[in-house]
């Protein structure tokens, strides 16, 4: 990983804040969760995103993430 990639990861999300996203979260041992969210802020190391899961009657979660882990695909985003 070199400090360009993490760079550049960093912007494209600052870019996109506000934007609406889904969210494929690797849980490990084949266990993946897909959830639709909202890129709420942007930090120097971490972003959050909130997460409102219609199906079940839970308020909204504010879930955070490194750039890191978009870079080593522990999550993926794609815009909706």
């Amino acid at each position: 990983m070199e400090h360009s990639d993490f760079d550049k990861v960093r912007a494209s999300v600052q870019q996109q804040c506000g934007s609406e996203v889904v969210i494929q979260l690797d849980r490990g041992r084949n266990k993946v969760d897909i959830q639709k969210g909202v890129i709420q802020e942007a930090y120097p190391s971490v972003f959050t995103i909130l997460v409102n899961d219609e199906s079940d009657e839970s308020p909204a979660q504010l879930l955070s993430f490194s750039y890191t882990d978009i870079i080593t695909k522990e999550i993926r985003m794609k815009l909706c």
